[in-house]
């Protein structure tokens, strides 16, 4: 959003769905127009003509290619590799493959101040797809690491309002698991930001003789776990105590 913002221009938002289609994407028939022409000129003579059509409606990546809007395409790898396929003309041959039945043109020649925005976790979490290699192919991409320390502890203080003291704790119980990459255990800034918070609401301390704060970090982080489920029975909250042994 943030990027949106700079480049300035309108920004249409799409959130990646499994049970996205094309349709879904550049549009499609939604229902029907009726037009109906009585011609009564000649008193005695009723003459009567009706017609009915598909009526097609534009979604939200044609608008954004016909009016250079700025698309942000939040969890892209979360709808079908299919159905993402209608970007592959829109980002190398600046064209949009249009159905006959929406009445133009079969393409929409894309606008030249059009913009397009991609955000995916990566593939080996739960309900994301394997992107295709074309796809990737006419994307610029970057990736995005955890948060320095300073910065991790400046924004769980700020979304939790506990110390900066007590956050520098939890962050560095959260950093030293987050290292442990043997183990596939990565709990993100979001784990700091919820201990945190239940610290400041109970009036917690960071301490190893508390017991809420103890419950707290296990609690969360026991929960944060993906990889790490697959180790043995009580491995995990041994490492979490380990690690709250070694900060506090």
């Amino acid at each position: 959003m943030y990027l949106a913002a700079r480049i300035a221009r309108p920004v249409i938002l799409i959130h990646g769905d499994d049970e996205f289609g094309t349709s879904d994407l550049i549009g499609g028939q939604y229902g029907y127009q009726r037009k109906k022409m009585v011609d009564n000129f000649v008193h005695s003579v009723l003459k009567s003509e009706e017609k009915v059509s598909p009526e097609w409606v534009d979604n939200r990546i044609t608008v954004a290619c016909k009016h250079g809007f700025t698309l942000i395409y939040d969890e892209f790898t979360r709808s079908r590799p299919e159905a993402n396929n209608v970007l592959l003309p829109i980002l190398e041959e600046k064209i949009l493959d249009l159905p006959a039945a929406r009445g133009d043109n079969g393409y929409l020649r894309v606008s030249p101040q059009f913009r397009a925005i991609f955000t995916s976790n990566p593939e080996e979490y739960a309900g994301v797809h394997k992107a295709q290699d074309a796809l990737k192919d006419r994307m610029i991409s970057i990736k995005l690491n955890h948060y320095d320390r300073n910065t991790e502890i400046s924004i769980a203080e700020a979304k939790s309002g506990l110390s900066k003291n007590q956050t520098a704790k939890v962050v560095d119980i959260v950093q030293i698991l987050r290292k442990n990459k043997e183990n596939g255990f990565q709990p993100s800034i979001r784990a700091s930001i919820m201990i945190a918070k239940v610290l400041k609401a109970g009036n917690a301390i960071a301490k190893m003789d508390n017991g809420d704060f103890v419950d707290t970090c296990m609690d969360v982080l026991d929960f944060d776990t993906n990889g790490f489920k697959k180790q043995p029975e009580g491995v995990v909250r041994q490492a979490i105590a380990d690690a709250i042994k070694q900060v506090c």
